[in-house]
């Protein structure tokens, strides 16, 4: 496993990592500010950038999960690209260092956090992904648009490259050592439902943690006090270090986002998730109990 890296706000301590409505706001216009629509939906290729051509916040332009956000060919369905070869697409799209970058999408910020991510991964100062996405800004009155706009092409050489990860041969020699959190609905690690990947169930040792349950009704984070209450009940308190996984890489980082509001260690990720684990042959467990390192 890499070391970690995490940037800081200049004062040694890492950035925030998410932005309201009204702050979104304030940023329009602004040439330095680059927004990303994120959307991207499980198993319908073309629709989130369908959704970002139907209306969007002003100033933004589509990046897709599959094709901007990861490479294919595994491990999992959605592996990190080569650190330069994404920070050559990021710079063509038009986004450079010094710019603020700020991520949204549908989907409570999941998606969003993948891109917030993978840009301070490689240096990035000053990403955020916008509190209830796309939703909260139609909720405050903010304006959707259909027009694209045309970004100059951008310099955004990477500092590192990535870190903070963890394969599935390294995981399995460490289960039981860390604690382990599973981004996906109950019923899949439960093992009840499986839409995608070849078995079901979760990780020996994994604790269920959907990550929609980071969020209040109004699809914002939870406040700090409840968010904190949650992650001290997963055994995420700062002293054990936190993996999290999820189908492939993704929603896994919505944890990220919520450890970094609360000013916790920075967790690994397992890049390939339940995507690669599913398909190695390695121990499952299934039902509502974590289970026993295999």
């Amino acid at each position: 496993m890499a070391a970690s890296f995490r940037p800081t706000d200049g004062g040694g301590r890492p950035p925030p990592p998410l932005i309201d409505t009204a702050g979104l706001r304030a940023l329009l216009g602004d040439p330095a500010t680059r927004i990303v629509d994120a959307r991207w939906y499980l198993g319908r290729p073309g629709e989130g950038r369908a959704a970002y051509e139907r209306g969007h916040v002003p100033g933004a332009i589509h990046l897709d999960l599959d094709d901007d956000l990861s490479v294919p060919g595994g491990p999992g369905r959605h592996p990190l690209p080569d650190p330069a070869a994404f920070a050559r697409r990021m710079g063509g799209a038009g986004i450079g260092v010094e710019h603020r970058v700020v991520a949204y999408d549908d989907a409570g910020g999941w998606v969003g956090a993948r891109l917030w991510w993978m840009l301070e991964r490689l240096g990035h100062p000053w990403v955020r992904v916008l509190d209830g996405g796309i939703g909260a800004w139609m909720a405050a009155g903010g304006p959707l648009v259909t027009e694209v706009p045309a970004w100059p092409e951008a310099s955004f050489e990477p500092r590192s490259g990535w870190s903070g990860t963890i394969d599935r041969d390294e995981l399995r020699r460490r289960l039981g050592t860390v604690v382990l959190l599973d981004a996906r609905a109950a019923a899949r690690y439960r093992g009840e439902v499986e839409p995608i990947d070849p078995a079901a169930g979760h990780i020996p040792t994994a604790l269920s943690a959907p990550y929609e349950q980071n969020l209040g009704p109004d699809g914002r984070f939870l406040p700090v006090e409840a968010l904190a209450a949650r992650f001290q009940d997963l055994g995420a308190d700062g002293t054990t270090e936190v993996v999290t996984y999820c189908g492939s890489g993704t929603s896994a980082l919505h944890h990220a986002l919520a450890m970094r509001l609360l000013g916790l260690p920075d967790p690994t990720l397992y890049v390939g998730s339940w995507s690669d684990w599913s398909t190695a042959g390695y121990p499952v467990a299934t039902g509502p109990e974590p289970g026993e390192p295999g």
